[in-house]
């Protein structure tokens, strides 16, 4: 499986499906969550209420409406609504059933954020580090581009080292 960092807004990201960085509600409010809706129009995010609560590392998938994908997948490694932080077991989580969800539609590519950092608050270096090692360890039977994105050249920076390292 080919694997690469990119820096670049995830909204505007060409891929059979995308990640969101979601809260276990659902509900696409800021961050990436609010670059898909924005992007997407906002029956992506009437969608992903109607498939929620999920659990907390779980995953669900709706369409990508006016995205340059065929699915976005919701991958809740946050509580909802600031209800306590991600932490390395729902970043794992959420990084795995994320992939498994666009390896079981069928995808070829994928595109992923940092999930559980920025709002959710888990350190950068070290959330980066669980989902490098979660798309490094995932054996897929579809997947062949998986692309971690990065939104400004100091996260990329960060990623790009954390990969390095791992992959």
């Amino acid at each position: 499986m080919k694997f690469a960092v990119v820096r670049g807004d995830i909204a505007e990201q060409e891929a059979d499906a995308l990640v969101n960085a979601a809260g276990t509600s659902l509900r696409m409010g800021s961050g990436v969550a609010g670059a898909l809706r924005r992007a997407a129009g906002g029956q992506i995010n009437e969608e992903a209420m109607g498939k929620g609560p999920v659990d907390l590392g779980e995953a669900a998938v709706t369409d990508a409406y006016d995205l340059d994908a065929e699915y976005v997948v919701h991958a809740a490694a946050m509580p909802h609504g600031g209800d306590g932080r991600a932490t390395a077991e729902s970043i794992r989580d959420a990084t795995r059933n994320a992939l498994a969800a666009a390896d079981e539609r069928g995808c070829r590519s994928l595109v992923v954020p940092a999930l559980g950092c920025g709002v959710a608050g888990f350190p950068l270096e070290e959330g980066a580090r669980i989902v490098c090692e979660s798309i490094r360890d995932f054996e897929p039977r579809s997947l062949e581009d998986v692309r971690f994105i990065a939104y400004n050249d100091e996260q990329f920076e960060a990623i790009r080292r954390v990969a390095d390292e791992v992959i």
